[in-house]
This record gives structure tokens, C-alpha cells and sequence, in this order.
């Protein structure tokens, strides 16, 4: 994997864990209210840290620190993810993996190895929206093979969107909801602009009003076990 950058302590990336948040170079979708350009655009790419400089880290930490979290960019474009999951593993960490949900080919395999505890999939829009609201070419059939995957997987889960006013509308949650109804965790995370986007241009927009969350909170709460607002 190619690695940009290494957290070395997070309580908030983890849910009830202490971990480390590993960082990989690459995507494949190009979300302009992204965060991470450093991540997905190559011309903004840092240098690589060493997959040895990040277990060597994770070994002295031990007993300190409980997880490791990997995101990005997107971690399953890369097919020696389940070999770094292993090494993880061996050295005694539960294991996170944050997803855009495009791979549920390499999904399946970490979860038939067991080398993940807890999974974390975006869903970024409705499935007819995909394509507009990440700029890229999506196979929707992917992005739902993957939800029924994690739903399945007996292990941890979430999932989660990003919300943007003007961007994504309240039918747009309303739909998302009922592609994952019957989940245990859904989080809906409002926007925030930063110098650091993907698109530039998406430092004018803004989240949901507070008031719009709430509403939306109290309608929806009920359809799954676990819902929150990060706002």
C-alpha cells in the first residue's frame, strides 16, 4: 500500500477504542468536498511513509494504543490490503476499515479472513446521484453489494454520509435511509469547508442549519438502531 500519512492517536476514529489512523495515497473516486486532496490528488501527494516505519510504530505501541484504522484515500484499491490487515493482526490490534464501498470483491475477502472487526462505508448520495456527487464513474451495483455485505458480515458497522446544503436534499437522505434500513449505525455528518478540498470551489458551500439536523434527526432516529448527527 502506499501509505501518506500515520495518526498516531485517536479516540474518536475508533468508536470505544484507542487507535493509530493509517492513511493511504490513492482513490478512485473524486469527491470535490473531500478533505483529503493530499490523499486522492497525485500532483498533491506527500512522501511515502514506509509500511515498516508503521509497524514498527504499532509494535512499540502495544498495549497503549487497542486499534488501527485504516483509510484515506481508499485502502481497498489496493490488493496487498489484506496482507497489511494480517500483519496488524498478528501484533494483537482490532482492526478499522474505512470504505468508499466500490470494492466488494476485496470486502469479501477480509471478511471471510476475518482480518477486519469493525467497517466503515460512505455513501455518498442516492445510487442515481453517485456518479454527480463523486465525479467519477460508479458502478452502483458494487455500492450495493458491498452495503448487504457489511450488513451481513456479523462484525461492527456503520454507515455514514456526508451532507451537503444545495448539494444533497432531504429526499436524497430520505432515499439513502431506505437503501440501508434495517442497519444497526447510520451517521450523518454534516459539512464543513476547509483550505484543503479536492474542489476548491466547495469551500463557498455549507452544511445542513442545525434546525434542518434536528428535524431530520427526530424523523429518522427511529429507522435503525443507532443514528447520530456529527454536526
Amino acid at each position: 500500500m502506499k501509505i501518506g500519512g500515520l495518526q498516531k492517536f485517536s479516540l474518536i476514529d475508533y468508536p470505544g477504542k484507542i487507535s493509530a489512523v493509517v492513511f493511504v495515497q490513492g482513490c478512485n473516486f473524486r469527491c470535490p468536498y473531500c478533505h483529503n486532496r493530499e490523499l486522492v490528488l497525485p500532483e498533491h501527494f506527500s512522501t511515502i511513509i514506509t509500511e515498516e516505519e508503521v509497524l514498527e510504530f504499532l509494535e512499540i505501541r502495544k498495549g497503549k494504543i487497542e486499534g488501527v484504522v485504516i483509510t484515506g484515500g481508499e485502502p481497498t484499491i489496493f490488493p496487498d490490503l489484506p496482507d497489511f490487515l494480517t500483519k496488524t493482526k498478528r501484533l494483537g490490534y482490532y482492526t478499522k476499515l474505512d470504505t468508499n464501498g466500490s470494492n466488494p470483491e476485496m470486502l469479501k475477502l477480509i471478511i471471510e479472513r476475518k482480518l477486519v472487526d469493525y467497517i466503515a462505508m460512505d455513501i455518498k448520495a442516492p445510487l442515481e446521484k453517485y456518479k454527480e456527487i463523486t465525479c467519477s464513474e460508479v458502478e452502483v451495483e458494487k455500492i450495493t453489494h458491498s452495503m448487504e455485505l457489511i450488513k451481513t458480515s456479523g462484525i461492527e458497522y456503520e454507515f455514514r454520509t456526508t451532507v451537503i446544503y444545495g448539494v444533497h436534499t432531504y429526499t436524497d437522505i430520505l432515499k439513502i435511509c431506505n437503501l440501508i434500513k434495517e442497519s444497526n449505525r447510520y451517521v450523518l455528518q454534516n459539512f464543513y469547508p476547509s483550505q484543503n478540498l479536492v474542489d476548491q470551489d466547495f469551500q463557498s458551500k455549507i452544511g445542513f442549519p442545525e434546525e434542518e439536523l434536528s428535524k431530520i434527526e427526530k424523523k429518522l432516529s427511529s429507522q435503525f438502531k443507532h443514528f447520530y448527527v456529527r454536526n
